[in-house]
């Protein structure tokens, strides 16, 4: 018994010699993208509303009744267009009553000027009349232009909105309440509002020359219209404001948009896309290939020289599309991860993928 046992160890152990050995797992496959340097035009989107080109508020500068309102509402007018007519009787009879006294002083004057030559009148009879008559037909200038302001036109082109008044209404001169708007719409403004943050931020990029302006092309700006369409015309940047408004914290950006087609409206929300300048050294990695940490640190896979995995902590500073900026955390030339993720951990081997050639 004690020989069998042996023989049964003996056999036992040789029966474990010739085992295969366990064969390593292949490394895991991935996709890469190269991080290689580009220009990239940054731009900021700013929402904001329009505003008319011109805008004048029809009031009238005499005291009267409207006659006849003279335009259609909604309707576009000319400048020089009559709107309204108040009764223009009371002030054509003043008109005529300074007319007539004007023409009895000239006559007057003409007189005087023989008979003060002659000695006839004194100097001072003359110099008396002279003076009535300019100030009768200072009289009769103020008459006229009390008379062309019953006629009430309007100072622009644009289009009218509705009237205050209708036809029998008394209105006084320079009242608070207009009796029309005209707008010009045809082109229009669009205000918006950006952060002083945001401005600061831009001006440091430019001087530390992270930015780069597009000369002509850098005042160029689009417009998404509130359902998120484009607004098929390009727009340019007028200005920015220099004042700041305390409560918000931002300045405004003025920017013309033609409007030929009357799309715009006054007081339409629009986003405009404004362009910052011109990255000439930008790295962009698709969002697919970068994932958070649970303090929404940026992180991405490369593959490096040893062909390892290596988790690297990224720098972001917008998404362009389906892709992030980075500003930090990769050189040019990495290569990123962007498949294979759920199969790799950070120090292990990996193996990248051959692109299968393209179909025809």
């Amino acid at each position: 018994m004690k020989w069998l046992g042996m023989i049964l160890g003996l056999t036992l152990v040789a029966g474990c010699s010739r085992a295969p050995k366990q064969m390593a797992p292949p490394a895991p496959e991935v996709a890469v993208v190269a991080v290689a340097p580009q220009p990239v035009t940054l731009t900021t989107e700013l929402p904001g509303r329009t505003a008319a080109f011109l805008m004048a508020e029809i009031r009238p500068q005499v005291n009267g009744l409207i006659q006849q309102r003279l335009f259609t509402e909604g309707a576009d007018v000319k400048a020089g267009d009559v709107l309204y007519q108040i009764d223009a009787a009371p002030f054509q009879a003043v008109f005529d009553k300074a007319a007539a006294n004007a023409q009895t002083l000239r006559l007057r004057v003409n007189r005087y000027k023989e008979a003060v030559s002659a000695k006839a009148v004194s100097q001072q009879t003359y110099d008396d009349a002279v003076a009535a008559l300019k100030a009768a037909e200072a009289d009769l200038e103020t008459a006229r232009i009390n008379l062309s302001y019953t006629k009430i036109t309007a100072p622009v082109a644009g289009r009218i909105g509705k009237s205050s008044v209708t036809d029998g209404a008394i209105v006084t001169a320079y009242q608070p309440v207009p009796l029309a708007t005209i707008q010009q719409l045809d082109p229009v403004y669009v205000d918006v509002p950006q952060s002083t943050t945001e401005l600061l931020r831009l001006q440091r990029r430019l001087a530390n020359g992270g930015l780069n302006r597009d000369g002509a092309q850098q005042n160029k700006v689009q417009l998404i219209l509130e359902d998120g369409t484009n607004y098929p015309h390009e727009g340019t940047l007028e200005f920015r404001d220099v004042t700041v408004n305390p409560a918000t914290a931002t300045v405004i950006v003025r920017m013309v948009f033609p409007n030929p087609d009357g799309v715009l409206l006054p007081g339409m929300f629009v986003r405009a896309v404004v362009k910052e300048g011109v990255n000439e050294r930008a790295m962009l990695v698709p969002q697919n290939a970068v994932s958070r940490d649970p303090k929404g640190t940026p992180l991405a896979m490369v593959v490096n020289a040893q062909g390892v995995a290596e988790l690297r902590v990224l720098q972001t500073d917008r998404a362009i599309g389906n892709q992030w900026l980075v500003t930090g955390g990769l050189a040019p030339g990495d290569q990123v991860i962007v498949e294979g993720l759920q199969k790799i951990r950070p120090g292990a081997p990996v193996k990248i993928a051959v692109p299968a050639p393209a179909t025809k």
